[in-house]
């Protein structure tokens, strides 16, 4: 069974919807795109234009659902989509439980919200080398807002909060034992209370969108469960925002449930690597850096050799 993984912001290079696969489905998508945001979407990947939230968020949702065509029309399709933070409405729309337009509406409203809440002085971090308990303690101990966000792996996950947090939690981090604490390249609170405003605000405009049931299991970001109804689709796309996204249970659920291939969507690398690092026996595929007949070509092959779908 095969698993498709939709990568959130920081996966973002200048250019990088230049470089998708030169194939009719991506050019239609980027056509698409273009026309539901009334302008060239192709202009949102230059180095400049990838300095607002806004732009990054709507350019990798587009690179995701682009990719994921072209391996659909090369008879690549999924069984189960997963996507990390705004990952998960480019995973909706491979689902076919949401419409890509909408999707892109509604993640242009996100990027909107999230920059406006917290112009500066806030962002994220990642520490490595400690586990969910153990970062809770230190957390415990910091007099300023910083937060749970993202966990990407039993011993890495990010943290947000405000430029004084997220200091406090990396000295303690390293003071007591992390490989690495580092902020990173994201100016946002993301996944904590901190958007629980912005969160409100994007469900009531959720609420006007119309979904359907997807076509495979979606992988909630806030449950870490394979959803296969509308409404659960709809709050997770919605409030994501607010709760921490755990991402590594997401994955293994996946490979519980018999995923044994994993492709990333362009522009992203660190999913597939952390695939990788937790399941050797899966194949983990990395479209931004293979060629998508090579890709195609690799699916096929392990199809062919262990009878999978």
């Amino acid at each position: 069974m095969k698993a498709i993984l939709c990568p959130g912001q920081g996966a973002q290079t200048p250019g990088y919807l230049q470089q998708l696969p030169d194939h009719e489905a991506v050019r239609r998508t980027l056509a698409e795109a273009s026309q539901a945001l009334d302008r060239d979407i192709v202009l949102l990947d230059s180095a400049a234009a990838l300095e607002s939230t806004v732009a990054v968020q709507l350019t990798l949702v587009t690179a995701s659902v682009a990719a994921a065509r072209a391996l659909a029309a090369e008879g690549i399709e999924p069984d189960f989509a997963a996507g990390l933070s705004v990952g998960a409405f480019a995973a909706a729309v491979i689902c076919d439980a949401l419409d890509f337009a909408d999707a892109l509406r509604l993640v242009e409203l996100r990027a909107q919200l999230m920059e406006q809440a917290y112009p500066s002085g806030y962002g994220l971090a990642a520490v490595v080398g400690l586990n969910e308990l153990q970062i809770t303690g230190l957390l415990a101990q910091i007099d300023a807002p910083v937060y749970l966000a993202n966990l990407n792996a039993a011993r890495q996950i990010v943290v947000a909060g405000s430029d004084a947090g997220l200091a406090a939690l990396i000295r303690l981090a390293l003071a007591h034992g992390a490989r690495r604490a580092e902020r990173l390249a994201v100016s946002v609170p993301s996944h904590c209370e901190l958007l629980a405003q912005a969160s409100e605000t994007l469900s009531a405009a959720a609420a006007q969108v119309a979904f359907r049931a997807p076509r495979i299991p979606y992988l909630a970001n806030r449950t870490a469960r394979a959803v296969r109804s509308a409404e659960p689709i709809r709050d997770d796309l919605a409030t994501n925002l607010r709760y921490p996204v755990r991402w590594n249970d997401s994955v293994r659920l996946m490979y519980e449930l018999g995923a044994r291939v994993f492709i990333e969507t362009p522009p992203g690398q660190v999913l597939s690597g952390l695939v990788n690092d937790s399941f050797p026996d899966a194949v983990a595929l990395t479209m931004s850096t293979q060629a998508l007949d090579r890709v195609v070509a690799t699916v096929r092959a392990r199809a062919a050799n262990q009878g999978m779908r």
